[in-house]
């Protein structure tokens, strides 16, 4: 399904990423993990054409994202880690917005944003202003903007980042519920999320790749808890910015 083959990514003469490769099948729910820095984010926003790689290449489904980036999109559905909401729109209305953004065809746009609101639980709110939402609900809005044209591949960046716990059990919830028939790549500093939800761990520090297993396999591998084997292999944090 997505094929990353020796993917480097400079900002200027900061590697964000260095020569990054690796297969994720058809189905695999994958958590991304890292510090601040290590690159998680740049690698999410290459997987999804917004950042192109300073060389290497990746695939999706055989397609180049470089050179079939609105091909690849319909394939795609993001949840960046700060949802672009429009605080004076309706869910329904924004929910419409996007689908004509993702070139829905107009007659199937109902149909899709009634399914996404049930999905994503907010039928019943479709008719409120995002702009009084609380955090929870917008995040629940931007996941539901990112299912709507039922994608192959579904990309979440700090789903819960900022929720109190409440909130946080609903979305990892809804991330359960939304993970059948889909590719997923969750990013997250909260392990047990990783734990609870990915079948297997890309653990990246510095830019490259320093685990790539099951989760099974990396807890038979170290031995203890994900946490205790996040801080066995990664280097101590540095000071430059996250990406």
């Amino acid at each position: 399904m997505i094929n990353i083959q020796n993917v480097t990514k400079y900002f200027g003469k900061f590697r964000a990423l260095d020569n990054v490769s690796c297969q994720i099948a058809g189905g695999e729910i994958v958590g991304i993990l890292g510090q601040n820095g290590a690159g998680k984010t740049t690698l999410m926003r290459i997987l999804t054409g917004y950042l192109p790689p300073s060389s290497g290449s990746v695939t999706i489904g055989g397609d180049d994202v470089n050179k079939k980036p609105l091909a690849i999109r319909r394939r795609l559905g993001y949840l960046p880690e700060v949802p672009p909401l429009y605080p004076q729109m309706t869910i329904r209305e924004y929910l419409c917005f996007a689908a004509k953004l993702k070139d829905i065809p107009a007659k199937d746009i109902r149909v899709k944003v009634d399914k996404a609101l049930n999905e994503c639980t907010l039928f019943s709110a479709q008719h409120k202003l995002i702009g009084h939402l609380s955090l929870g609900f917008r995040q629940r809005v931007g996941i539901a903007q990112a299912v709507l044209n039922d994608p192959d591949v579904l990309i979440l960046d700090e789903p819960t980042k900022g929720l109190d716990p409440i909130q946080v059990r609903q979305i990892r919830s809804l991330m359960m519920n939304l993970k059948e028939k889909r590719t997923v790549l969750l990013s997250t500093h909260v392990l047990t999320e990783i734990e609870q939800v990915a079948q297997r761990v890309l653990m990246l520090d510095r830019g490259k790749i320093i685990a790539d297993s099951p989760l099974a396999e990396l807890y038979k591998t170290h031995g203890g808890s994900l946490e205790d084997i996040f801080f066995k292999l990664n280097a101590p944090p540095r000071e430059e910015a996250s990406t």
